[in-house]
């Protein structure tokens, strides 16, 4: 019987066709949904309700694929929409009494994700509200933290170690003047596990470690860059707006409030895995239970921290697939057009950009897997400063 497992334990990462499948089918609803929110950004806009149409979009079009599977599989939202503003670093994700709006210039950072049988898409954009280019400090950090996660994709790759990943990254915001966000970690992912173990740091700080690791082909990992304009050590201001929460099945403490208990038994029936939004729980009790979870280490929150007023916060996120043919980014979108303050004159930078991410293409199979991922993944386009490195 052991060995049978460790087959089923096998055929669970990208070697699987119908893996690397479910993960594509992920990421395309999640880039369409990224799509839908953004339209839904602009002034006057109620968060809220920018947040629960994302949700909405990712369970629909999840939830239509897969209804005649013989055996039942999971699917849905996988990281509840958030839309964080300007020095809000992000995980806002706002309960439905919540009344803020957009205004026009706002810095939105929208991260979101979806998953079919557990297989995770995730994806993070940042949008100004304004027509015409971005321009000045605003330009200058989704730039920064744009031009990091495209040497992040480059260097995530079979071999490579992971300590290498958060020394580029600092180099490349310290050429656009900004910071990178401290305590962001980029995870591996599996099945069901949105925070695998093997991970790395953007910055590393003696508060913040992760062990070493090397990256290894048939891993999936989401990426995730934030960039601030300000010294990119975020505090928390209010926990009261924290609404993101994830279980942790390691914790079986016995709760005592007949609220906590409830909520727990809903939260392990609709969310075992994913994280997932207090807006998704039923309010009254939410509300009385949620303290309890937390303080017994039944959920992980998603605490929403806030660098100083006056300063913004970039966020890139995306999900990559380290194929035996090169890395597969399924998940992004396009810039608007930014004019940054700094251009990239550093040669070591330069010579990152300049790496390919896909090995030379077969044939038959080979290429048509390769155009469907790249239909997939059409929003994939890095922007101007190093397009010069796509293949």
């Amino acid at each position: 019987m052991s060995s049978d497992d460790e087959r089923d334990e096998k055929e669970l990462d990208l070697t699987s066709p119908e893996v690397v499948t479910k993960y594509k089918s992920a990421a395309e609803i999640v880039n369409k949904a990224l799509q839908v929110v953004l339209a839904e950004c602009k002034p006057k806009a109620k968060i809220v309700d920018i947040c629960e149409k994302g949700d909405a979009f990712i369970k629909e079009q999840a939830g239509s694929m897969y209804k005649n599977a013989k055996k039942k599989i999971d699917r849905g939202v996988a990281f509840p929409t958030c839309v964080s503003v300007n020095n809000t670093v992000g995980h806002f994700s706002p309960l439905a009494s919540d009344e803020t709006v957009l205004e026009e210039g706002d810095m939105v950072k929208i991260d979101m994700g979806c998953h079919i049988d557990g297989f995770i898409a995730l994806v993070a954009h940042t949008h100004v509200i304004q027509e015409g280019p971005v321009t000045g400090r605003k330009a200058d950090v989704i730039a920064a933290a744009n031009t990091a996660a495209e040497v992040a994709l480059r260097l995530v790759r079979p071999g490579k170690k992971n300590h290498a990943v958060t020394e580029a990254i600092q180099k490349v915001a310290e050429a656009y003047d900004c910071k990178i966000v401290e305590g962001v970690i980029s995870h591996q992912m599996k099945q069901n596990v949105i925070d695998a173990s093997k991970s790395f740091l953007s910055v590393s700080t003696p508060e913040t470690r992760v062990d070493d690791a090397e990256f290894e082909e048939n891993e999936v990992y989401a990426i995730d860059i934030l960039a601030s304009t300000g010294d990119g050590k975020p505090k928390l201001i209010d926990e009261k707006q924290t609404t993101v929460y994830k279980k942790d099945a390691a914790v079986n403490y016995q709760l005592k409030m007949k609220a906590s208990r409830f909520i727990i038994s809903e939260i392990k029936e609709k969310f075992p895995h994913m994280p997932f939004t207090a807006r998704s729980l039923e309010e009254k009790r939410a509300r009385l239970g949620l303290v309890e979870c937390v303080n017994h280490g039944h959920l992980q929150p998603y605490p929403v921290l806030y660098e100083k007023p006056g300063d913004f916060v970039a966020q890139i996120k995306f999900t990559v697939l380290l194929m035996p043919n090169g890395s597969d980014r399924i998940t992004s979108h396009t810039l608007q057009e930014l004019q940054p303050t700094k251009t990239i004159d550093d040669p070591e930078i330069k010579g990152w950009l300049a790496l390919g991410i896909k090995k030379k293409k077969g044939g038959g199979k080979k290429k048509k897997a390769a155009k469907k991922a790249g239909e997939a993944s059409t929003e994939a386009e890095p922007m101007e400063t190093s397009s010069t490195a796509q293949e």
